[in-house]
This record gives structure tokens, C-alpha cells and sequence, in this order.
């Protein structure tokens, strides 16, 4: 199961007022595989489509996403970042994935 924190709850409700999506939910999906694991998308969606799994774990939003993706995201945490080095936005970290030889073991 994916975690959202209450900052990025927030973010992504202020996004969706701020494109008058109110109403709509986020489409979560693996967009490509990388040294530092599954690289997520994500996308405003009105309602589910089908094959799409909706969760309602969120305040005020649905997340949809499909059989891969909830595999993928299992364990992992949608967080809002504020960081002068990576921007601000969203990030979802997988607190299993211990970094990779390739890159230096600091990826997530």
C-alpha cells in the first residue's frame, strides 16, 4: 500500500484547484525503470478507468493506478519536497530500495 503525507495531500489538492480540476483524482503509473528502481508518473484523471484500482486513502482526491503500479508502489511514500537541489514538488520514495552501485547508492 502507498502512504501519502499530509503535505503532499495538500499539494496535490491545492494543484488540483489551481488547474480547476476540483473533483478529479491523480493517475499514478510507472513511467520507466532506472538504476534507482521504478520511475513514477502521475496525471489528473476524473474517474477511473478501466483496469484502474482506486484509492481513497488520500483527503479530498482518488489515486487510480494499475495492477503494476500497485506492485511497484507497495511500501513506498508519496512526499512533498522543498529543496533548493531537486525543486519543489512531489517525490515517492521507496524506504526498501537502498541505493544503487552504479550511481553511488544515494538514488531513491
Amino acid at each position: 500500500m502507498v502512504t501519502i503525507t499530509p503535505e503532499a495531500e495538500q499539494f496535490i489538492t491545492d494543484l488540483l484547484e489551481k488547474n480547476q480540476k476540483t473533483g478529479y483524482g491523480i493517475k499514478i503509473y510507472v513511467a520507466g525503470f532506472a538504476c534507482s528502481g521504478p520511475q513514477f508518473g502521475m496525471s489528473f484523471q476524473e474517474k477511473d478507468a478501466e483496469g484502474d484500482i482506486i484509492d481513497e486513502t488520500a483527503k479530498g482526491f482518488k489515486m487510480y493506478y494499475d495492477d503494476e503500479t500497485k506492485k511497484e508502489l507497495d511500501e513506498c511514500v508519496i512526499e512533498f519536497i522543498d529543496d533548493p537541489n531537486f525543486g519543489t514538488g512531489l517525490t515517492i520514495r521507496n524506504p526498501n530500495f537502498n541505493g544503487c552501485a552504479s550511481c553511488g547508492g544515494g538514488c531513491h
